[in-house]
């Protein structure tokens, strides 16, 4: 299973609320005529992460609000297709008015690494109530092999899913712990600071969902 992943926030003077609604009228035109290969979508209010979103100071001190996009594929085929249907037909409307709004973005293609799945392939733990992230970047040139099959550790796949970075689209960090948060919140042991090599960074984000389907 593949994530498309996009960090977004509304251009300058683009109210959230008018932004969250055309952000959430795309969503619910994939889910209504679903492309191939796309299995689910999610959108998510986010903190505010320096890595995702590369702004100016200027557009920072207005305090706009941060958004993830979540987009669940087969494998890199579906990915094509989704490219093609998100412009095409029964989806441009929706997807242009989203996109006019829209400042600041980047994006990142991950691959789940572990995480349990159903006999239909879905997630046990759903995407949508993953309301923490941990984010796990390396320095430039750091071995990561053995450490990243080691991130998963302690963590229980009914509630959790560690995903691995393909591509480089933008300023995306090379691992992801999606954990859906219990009353009393228990960092992984895999990503704890503590365990993490000198220059490792785990970047702990908040998220509320606002789309899963």
């Amino acid at each position: 299973m593949l994530a498309y992943v996009f960090w977004h926030r509304p251009r300058e003077g683009v109210a959230s609320d008018a932004y969250e609604q055309a952000q959430l009228s795309f969503h619910r035109s994939l889910a209504h005529s679903r492309p191939t290969g796309l299995r689910r979508t999610a959108l998510f209010e986010i903190d505010e992460s320096p890595w995702a979103l590369h702004v100016s100071d200027a557009v920072r001190a207005q305090a706009a609000p941060a958004y993830e996009d979540w987009y669940l594929l087969d494998d890199f085929t579906s990915l094509g297709i989704l490219n093609e249907a998100a412009v095409g037909h029964g989806h441009r409307t929706a997807h242009d008015e989203a996109a006019r709004r829209a400042g600041a973005g980047a994006g990142g293609l991950y691959a789940l690494s572990e995480g349990s799945r159903s006999g239909s392939g879905e997630l046990a733990a759903p995407l949508g109530d993953a309301n923490v992230a941990i984010w796990v970047d390396r320095p430039l040139g750091a071995s990561h092999t053995a450490l990243g099959e080691l991130l998963g550790d302690g963590m229980d796949p009914r509630n959790a899913s560690l995903w691995r970075r393909q591509l480089v689209l933008g300023p995306a960090p090379e691992f992801c712990l999606l954990v859906r948060e219990s009353s009393v919140f228990d960092e992984p042991a895999g990503v704890a600071r503590t365990r993490l090599p000198d220059g490792w960074t785990a970047t702990v984000t908040a998220r509320r969902a606002l789309w899963y389907g």
